[in-house]
């Protein structure tokens, strides 16, 4: 009988790989163009306009400090638009899907990374690889900045002329 085991996603994070569970991933969408208000810079890169309602795009590798904010993207990177909530994470590159099994997934402690943001570490061959918590990779303070950028930049979309 095959061992049970847990689904991420794998990321390339600025050259570090990075999980994410596969049950908070809603879709992995190519780089569009995005919005990208005055307001946006540091880990904040834009908008994404998601059937008229805009979607914060957050860079991941300057969030989790592992680069300054970049301009320009590679073009590998992508969006990882999470489940459940209004965000997308801008990443170099989704690398893999696979199933962990249970005895590789290593609980860490809230306490040890910012915001308890690192959920585990995942033994995969003869690498550890950050699984994320991605409900806390952002304080409550920040979401809150986020969200409160992002019902402005829907009142603004709001305000334009449709097309016919």
């Amino acid at each position: 009988m095959a061992s049970s085991g847990s689904a991420y996603l794998l990321l390339d994070v600025a050259g570090t790989t990075c999980a994410l569970p596969r049950g908070a991933v809603a879709e992995i969408l190519p780089l569009p163009d995005l919005h990208t208000p005055p307001a946006a810079g540091g880990w904040l890169t834009g908008f994404l306009n998601l059937g008229g309602a805009p979607v914060p795009v957050i860079d991941l590798a300057a969030l989790l400090g592992l680069h300054p904010a970049v301009p320009a993207p590679g073009v590998y990177a992508h969006l990882v638009l999470m489940q459940g909530e209004a965000v997308a994470y801008l990443v170099d590159r989704v690398a893999d899907l696979m199933t962990v099994p249970e005895s590789a997934i290593r609980p860490t402690e809230e306490g040890g990374t910012l915001n308890g943001c690192v959920a585990a570490e995942l033994v995969l061959d003869e690498r550890l690889v950050h699984a994320l918590a991605p409900e806390r990779l952002l304080t409550a303070q920040e979401r809150s900045r986020v969200d409160a950028l992002a019902r402005a930049a829907a009142e603004r979309l709001a305000a334009l002329p449709h097309s016919a």
